[in-house]
């Protein structure tokens, strides 16, 4: 079964909020929730962070479905670095994407395509028989 790579939707989603008023950084830093710590430290939770985060739990689900085999996993590779080759033209020409958290979203991108096709050669180097050794 194709999933589409999980990194696009919170591409999208950026995009989407930066089109509608979340076009600067200080929008992104803007705080949700204010939670006081038992340290006696303030703990400051903004947009930015819980969209870093649900982007971290996504990459996580790419990761693993860098372990499967087959055709799937070679479009699934393709289409993740093509994920993160928007990612970084439009960091690179877009205004609204100069901001911090699209960074790190952009470097999520390219750890997936690094794991994906690390994670898709060392499966495939096991698999290689040498001389009719098993």
């Amino acid at each position: 079964m194709f999933v589409p790579p999980l990194l696009a939707l919170p591409l999208i989603v950026y995009n989407l909020m930066a089109l509608f008023g979340f076009s600067d950084g200080a929008a992104w830093a803007a705080p949700i929730a204010t939670i006081s710590m038992v340290s006696g430290g303030v703990w400051d939770l903004s947009v930015g962070d819980v969209f870093i985060v649900v982007s971290l739990v996504l990459l996580f689900g790419e990761i693993l479905k860098a372990t499967r085999f087959g055709n799937a996993s070679v479009v699934d590779h393709m289409l993740s670095t093509a994920v993160f080759v928007v990612c970084l033209i439009e960091f690179l020409l877009v205004g609204f994407a100069a901001t911090s958290v699209f960074f790190i979203l952009m470097i999520m991108a390219l750890i997936d395509v690094i794991a994906g096709f690390t994670v898709s050669i060392r499966a495939a180097a096991r698999d290689v028989q040498f001389g009719g050794i098993e």
